[in-house]
């Protein structure tokens, strides 16, 4: 997929590495200056050294003080921040119990990140897309945030929080040019995936076929795929879709596949 990016500018969080270093490359190969952001500067560098319209920074979104810094230099060297992809998350790998043993640290780390943070980034975003009257902003929710998920209470909340979040967002900034969207990935294969389902010693290996037998590609995604769906969302000629959830699931969620 191509589309017409040139002119503009993005920032990408949590794009060092997985989904939001596919996403951020994705637009800079169609034409927008990336803003690779990341907590380890190192890793953001070198994810963005490798396209010439790649630029890297440090951050680290449950710092407000961070978000207002970046922001404020990106618009300070471009004059403009035309395109918000709020991808940064954690989820847990080592509490996966059930919520009457779920740690208040973890769910307090996880919602920092995943919701609190997606909020203090969009609202930096917002405020300049709005005087400029024009703006994307996409969020990277998940399907635990539409169908919900066992053992990962902070997640599915958090994620959630960003669908709806994503829609009161569009309400709010769409009269002002700015439109709100998201993408729910269904299971996608990252290095943390890798971690946890698909590598040879992942930790939950042995459950991962039950969980690709419910979708109907059987196999899970890659982050190319989930990199598209941004790029359509960033498309300038897409310019009526606003506050929808683009579900990227190989059709997990649309039900169970049968054999009959």
């Amino acid at each position: 997929m191509k589309c017409d990016l040139n002119g503009t500018v993005s920032l990408v969080t949590g794009s060092a590495r997985g989904i939001g270093q596919g996403i951020a490359d994705r637009l800079a190969r169609n034409g927008s200056v990336v803003y690779y952001t990341d907590l380890v500067f190192a890793e953001a560098q070198a994810a963005a050294s490798a396209t010439p319209n790649g630029r890297a920074l440090k951050l680290d979104v449950t710092k407000p003080a961070e978000i207002a810094s970046v922001v404020q230099q990106i618009t300070a060297e471009c004059g403009r921040l035309d395109v918000l992809v709020n991808n940064a998350g954690v989820n847990t790998m080592a509490h996966r119990v059930t919520i009457d043993s779920f740690p208040r640290e973890e769910w307090d780390r996880i919602l920092a990140v995943d919701l609190t943070g997606l909020y203090e980034m969009s609202k930096a975003a917002a405020a300049v897309m709005r005087e400029h009257r024009r703006g994307r902003i996409i969020n990277i929710a998940s399907i635990a945030g539409l169908v919900p998920l066992r053992l990962q209470c902070a997640f599915v909340a958090a994620k959630a929080g960003v669908v709806n979040l994503t829609r009161a967002m569009a309400l709010e900034l769409g009269a002002r040019g700015v439109l709100v969207n998201g993408i729910a990935p269904g299971s996608t294969l990252t290095e943390g995936t890798r971690k946890l389902f698909y590598g040879d010693d992942g930790l939950f290996k042995e459950s991962v076929q039950r969980m690709l037998d419910h979708v109907p590609l059987g196999r899970p995604g890659t982050v190319d795929e989930i990199a598209v769906a941004a790029l359509f969302l960033a498309d300038p000629e897409n310019s009526y879709m606003n506050g929808h959830i683009l579900t990227v699931d190989g059709g997990w969620t649309a039900g169970y596949t049968r054999d009959f």
